[in-house]
């Protein structure tokens, strides 16, 4: 079996169908088909097994399964370090990041980064999901994070701090927030469990709604459906905000940026990873307070 048919039965397995691998890799279902039906044909066995449930590994796909993994690892490992090798600061970066980093933060540093280096496109890959950087999900990954397990090369930039957000009006409504160290008031929910109230300058107020998005928690507090807890880089400039009066910060997370160590070399990822680096270090004020 060739490297296309190989890339083919490792995206059937982990999409469990033709139609979900053909999506991941952005062909079409009829090509996928076929290069299935030619492997099975050339090898003279079934690789997968179809059911309601969709497509699963037969004993002899199992068989290929780990030797279509070490074949993937050594065709990403050249690519990488192909990648790597470019001098000049031209092409394309792809950044993986939160979705609620997409928003004003990061188009403020994609506007000055474009102004110095206009040969450079920078495709983001907005998502909550750690992105795998050794298999080129992304290049570059803006993270928030306590700590990073993965072997990547990057720095922890600043750890911001989380505020308190509310409309002019809702805080008015409620005078006495500081006192009452919340009661009456609401927090717009984070999802799962609501212990991280208790974590805050206002453990009293309960929670409303469950919005799993940063950017969403502070649409909620500006149509004046309560507070929202968030990191204060993100909410400072929304328009219809304002910081709770009197409450004080709390530790939010770290801003990472990361990369592999195949790309350290390459000039429009170290272009990129420099740049954000030195917007956020000449900003720190804006994230620590």
């Amino acid at each position: 079996m060739n490297w296309d048919q190989m890339r083919i039965l490792l995206a059937i397995h982990r999409a469990g169908s033709l139609r979900g691998a053909a999506s991941d890799l952005r062909v079409n279902h009829a090509t996928v088909a076929r290069a299935l039906q030619g492997a099975e044909q050339s090898l003279g066995t079934r690789l997968f097994d179809r059911s309601a449930r969709g497509l699963t590994l037969t004993q002899p796909g199992e068989l290929l399964l780990p030797h279509a993994e070490e074949m993937e690892r050594r065709m990403l490992e050249v690519q990488r370090r192909l990648t790597g090798l470019d001098s000049v600061p031209s092409g394309t970066v792809r950044v993986s990041l939160p979705p609620s980093f997409g928003h004003r933060f990061f188009v403020a540093v994609l506007a000055e980064f474009t102004a110095l280096y206009p040969d450079i496109r920078i495709d983001v890959v907005a998502t909550n999901r750690i992105s795998d950087l050794s298999r080129q999900e992304a290049d570059v990954s803006v993270r928030a994070a306590n700590s990073i397990d993965e072997d990547l090369v990057g720095r922890r930039v600043v750890d911001y701090v989380n505020a308190a957000f509310a409309t002019p009006d809702y805080i008015a409504d409620h005078p006495d927030l500081t006192a009452s160290q919340g009661a009456g008031a609401h927090w717009i929910g984070w999802g799962g469990d609501d212990t991280w109230i208790a974590q805050t300058p206002l453990p009293k107020a309960t929670p409303r709604h469950t919005l799993p998005e940063i950017f969403m928690q502070a649409e909620a507090a500006a149509a004046g459906l309560g507070m929202a807890w968030v990191p204060a880089f993100l909410a400072d400039t929304h328009p219809k905000l304002v910081r709770v009066p009197d409450v004080p910060v709390g530790p939010g997370r770290g801003i990472w940026i990361l990369l592999h160590g195949d790309l350290r070399h390459s000039a429009r990822v170290r272009a990129f990873v420099d740049f954000i680096c030195d917007w956020i270090v000449a900003r720190r004020p804006m994230f620590t307070s």
